[in-house]
């Protein structure tokens, strides 16, 4: 009985240490609950540092967050980039050591040396040219040489190299320096004459530069439309040009004429677009969107043309899956800034121009050649630019595609067009047909990941 009892003084002994445990944890969490009371209360008898505390509803979950004020058409007009990008250039080293260089060697030597570093790169890789190499990947017992095989079914046209940005990862090296590189009126002319010549043609592809600051840009595209209604008609826009002084009414023009939109947006978030293209422009580009958006463009059931947006990485790296990066794209516009777009194409960056410089430097052009050719893809080779596209530099030119044209790699060179055909060499672009297309070592860019045609 004893014992019993002395078992059943444990027992409650340690019950009521548990209890009185409770209890000190509960006076505990009272005492902090009624400290933060007191605080809140000496805080609401001293408010003048505090004026708006206490006026949140405690009813939160009614809250809901409205969507900033966007920027309207009113917000782009007469404000330039253009000063703002040559500050930045001035103060940008590599860029002037490129300027100094193109001055006294050229264009066209720059281009060599360009090439010969892609090839030691390639070399120490131990990766063969391209047209061997595309002989192994194929399982081709003779030397592969791509040919044009139909008549071109698209008209692209350089109308210039200036403009208002000069982005890094550009591979026309434009910039608002390249005033004197600007297609002349008798080119646009003939381009015309061909275009009415050529009925494979159905696609106008106007790019540049910033093509809509070419003197000849408007006209070009008036000519076209009224020369063929049903042409598709493309302007690679940056869409910071919206904002330039004398272009107020560039979106209403390009509605007009029917002019579907393919613009350049490097990423979603600020940091990265001003990174690439310079500071402040996210923030335009933002409002140009808008400004399409209120125009039409982009909304599903508007009647307007279409609003694409172009992708291509920030550094040496492929570019996402273009399905997902579509809709992250088109998730991230919307509710950021309600900003609608049709579709998004993502681009493989070129080992040319600025972005070779930019690989060169950093010392990853060997890594990058050697990702390129990794990742080769087969199927692209369906649908390569080369294939469909004729391309017209701003002097005239003609070229397999628009990377050929900036290393100079003209078409139907000869003895007598040493420098390649012209515009004023053909009688109709569909004389181009069974040509053989001009391959080299950077033609890895187009047939790595997904291509970037």
């Amino acid at each position: 009985m004893r014992l019993s009892l002395a078992v059943a003084g444990i027992c409650m002994a340690a019950t009521e240490v548990q209890a009185f445990q409770i209890f000190h944890e509960r006076l505990s969490r009272g005492r902090t609950i009624t400290r933060s009371a007191s605080v809140e209360k000496e805080a609401a008898s001293s408010t003048p540092d505090l004026p708006d505390y206490g006026k949140t509803s405690v009813e939160v979950d009614k809250i809901r967050l409205t969507r900033a004020k966007p920027w309207r058409r009113e917000d782009l007009f007469g404000n330039t980039l253009i000063d703002q990008t040559m500050d930045e250039l001035q103060n940008d080293a590599e860029f002037q050591d490129t300027e100094q260089r193109l001055k006294s060697v050229g264009a066209a030597q720059m281009s060599k040396e360009e090439r010969l570093k892609r090839r030691r790169a390639l070399d120490d890789l131990g990766i063969p040219s391209f047209e061997d190499f595309l002989q192994t990947q194929l399982q081709s017992t003779d030397k592969v040489t791509l040919t044009r095989k139909k008549a071109p079914t698209v008209l692209q046209i350089n109308i210039g190299l200036y403009c208002n940005q000069a982005c890094a990862h550009c591979h026309v090296e434009s910039s608002p320096l390249r005033t004197e590189e600007q297609m002349a009126n008798d080119v646009v002319l003939q381009c015309l004459e061909l275009l009415k010549a050529s009925p494979s043609i159905q696609t106008l592809d106007i790019t540049g530069g910033a093509p809509e600051l070419n003197q000849s840009f408007r006209y070009l595209v008036t000519m076209a439309r009224d020369l063929r209604p049903d042409l598709e008609i493309i302007d690679r826009c940056n869409l910071t040009v919206l904002q330039e002084p004398g272009q107020d009414d560039l979106v209403d023009f390009l509605k007009e004429n029917n002019v579907r939109i393919v613009a350049s947006l490097p990423c979603y978030s600020a940091e990265n677009v001003n990174k690439q293209r310079g500071n402040g422009v996210f923030e335009r580009s933002i409002a140009a969107l808008l400004a399409l958006n209120d125009a039409g463009y982009g909304r599903p059931d508007s009647g307007s043309p279409p609003l694409d947006l172009v992708y291509n990485p920030l550094g040496a790296f492929l570019p996402p899956e273009q399905v997902k990066l579509e809709a992250k794209y088109k998730e991230e516009l919307d509710e950021n800034f309600g900003i609608l777009f049709n579709s998004l194409f993502t681009m493989t960056n070129m080992p040319i121009k600025r972005f070779a410089d930019f690989l060169y430097r950093r010392g990853e052009l060997k890594d990058y050649m050697d990702l390129l050719q990794r990742n080769f893809n087969k199927d692209t080779m369906k649908s390569l630019m080369c294939f469909d596209t004729v391309s017209i530099g701003y002097d005239g030119k003609i070229f397999d595609c628009d990377f050929n044209q900036q290393l100079g790699y003209g078409v139907g060179v000869d003895e007598i067009h040493q420098g390649g055909l012209s515009v004023f060499d053909v009688d109709s672009f569909e004389s181009l047909q069974d040509q053989a297309i001009r391959t080299d070592n950077h033609c890895f860019g187009c047939t790595a990941g997904m291509g970037s045609s």
